[in-house]
């Protein structure tokens, strides 16, 4: 399923491509993608929007504190990837409450453990869908950063 939002984010979200979900799924059928992967995928990207929106709707207040993760959590989640939520609230790209969305998508993947580059890309997803470009060009050179060839 990992894959198929990696291919919707690149091909059509990133580039504010959104046609209507019947047409997508066709698209990604004929890319191959399973069907199963395909809803699964879109029941992702569904949860994502609105727990964005509720945040948007009902802001969550952003304590000075830190985080613990609970026992799901932290079995689903790798220790890279849980040091790079906080290395990302600590330098001022990540609140809370994006920190939380974060998490709840990164549980409700099927995989396991969820590595730091899946992590990445959640944390890019979701920054692209909250319109927060400026962190999301942070965050997609840190993806992208070495692999990018350096201009001279």
């Amino acid at each position: 399923m990992f894959e198929v939002l990696v291919y919707l984010f690149e091909n059509y979200f990133e580039a504010n491509i959104r046609p209507d979900q019947s047409t997508l799924a066709r698209e990604l059928s004929a890319a191959g993608f399973d069907q199963d992967d395909i809803e699964r995928a879109f029941d992702w990207f569904g949860a994502m929007e609105n727990m964005s929106r509720e945040t948007e709707i009902h802001p969550a207040h952003e304590p000075d504190g830190f985080r613990i993760y609970a026992d799901e959590e932290n079995n689903k989640i790798s220790a890279d990837g849980r040091s790079f939520l906080m290395f990302l609230e600590q330098a001022g790209v990540m609140k809370p409450s994006l920190r939380e969305l974060v998490i709840d998508r990164a549980v409700a993947l099927p995989d396991y453990p969820v590595t730091l580059e899946k992590i990445k890309w959640i944390v890019l997803m979701s920054l692209w869908n909250q319109n927060k470009a400026n962190d999301y060009l942070f965050i997609a050179d840190a993806i992208f950063g070495a692999e990018q060839p350096t201009l001279h």
